[in-house]
């Protein structure tokens, strides 16, 4: 069975730094990505829910109703949109790329804990609660630097607060947006970074600073990393829960630096980078390596 090539997502500007929600508005069965990528990811992510679902998948009481309503969400954006790999058969969804066949009316398990089991994104689900959206459930296989364990029944503006100028910037407007977002929509986000470690499952990381030797201005193509978050943000259930989702895709630079424009507006947008941030998203230990590769000089 052929899967759609995994798109590269050049997330990253040029310019001055400017931290915003960069919203764009997509038809609703779009939530989903599928790509080449998928039996690798789907097989990680069966292991990790095998093997330590304490550390990957969290649900406070009263969630229930909204993680089965998820699991119908995401099963019938699999069923139309990618009809050639998942086929509904009354209460059953067969899956063709892993064959394997689930109830997904009565599911055996947990129907969030399915859900996260049927595709490549994290699902994590946001309440609303007088203090802002609650982070209330979530399957969270792959990371990007933080721990469910530490995030679960926090607000949003809280489990934001590690990061550089979200709260002075973003943290009103995103409470606003999610109490806002209406039935029926779903909006589309990106988010990036670079890494010189592509493990997909990171749930530590953030504030390195040490010199990572071993990446040199030669190397930098095979040795660091583009990281993009694609997320999306819809409504599901009654009481006003949000879903969130993300997408994670990890690429070699040398994959994504294909153009001597793209590189220069990569740099551009590192060198732009307050410290602060460089810093949270521990791009100092390869900084100058990456800048160089990206901009030989003479």
């Amino acid at each position: 069975m052929m899967l759609p090539a995994q798109r590269i997502h050049l997330s990253f500007a040029p310019g001055p730094f400017r931290m915003a929600m960069g919203l764009v508005a997509r038809d609703p069965d779009e939530m989903i990505e599928l790509d080449e990528c998928y039996p690798a990811e789907i097989a990680q992510r069966q292991s990790l829910l095998d093997t330590r679902r304490n550390v990957v998948f969290a649900a406070l009481d009263g969630t229930e109703p909204v993680r089965l309503a998820v699991l119908q969400r995401v099963c019938g954006v699999l069923a139309r949109r990618y009809p050639d790999c998942f086929q509904r058969d009354g209460a059953m969804l067969h899956n063709g790329i892993t064959g394997e066949a689930w109830d997904i009316e009565h599911p055996v398990i947990d129907p969030l804990e399915l859900a996260g089991r049927l595709v490549q994104e994290d699902l994590c689900l946001m309440r609303p609660s007088p203090e802002g959206p609650v982070l209330s459930a979530a399957v969270l296989c792959f990371p990007s630097r933080w721990s469910l364990a530490e995030k679960i029944g926090r607000p949003m503006m809280a489990i934001h607060g590690p990061v550089p100028f979200y709260g002075e910037r973003l943290g009103r407007p995103v409470d606003r947006f999610f109490a806002a977002l209406a039935e029926g929509k779903l909006v589309e986000r990106y988010n990036w970074s670079l890494v010189d470690d592509p493990e997909l499952h990171q749930p530590k990381g953030h504030g390195r600073r040490a010199l990572n030797a071993a990446i040199t201005a030669q190397n930098a193509g095979q040795s660091v990393f583009l990281k993009v978050e694609r997320q999306t943000l819809s409504r599901v259930g009654a009481d006003g829960t949000v879903l969130f989702t993300i997408r994670v895709h990890c690429y070699p630079l040398a994959k994504v630096v294909t153009t001597p424009e793209i590189a220069r507006d990569l740099a551009d947008a590192v060198a732009a980078l307050p410290e602060e941030l460089a810093v949270y998203k521990s791009i100092l230990p390869f900084r100058q390596a990456l800048l160089e590769y990206l901009i030989p000089t003479a």
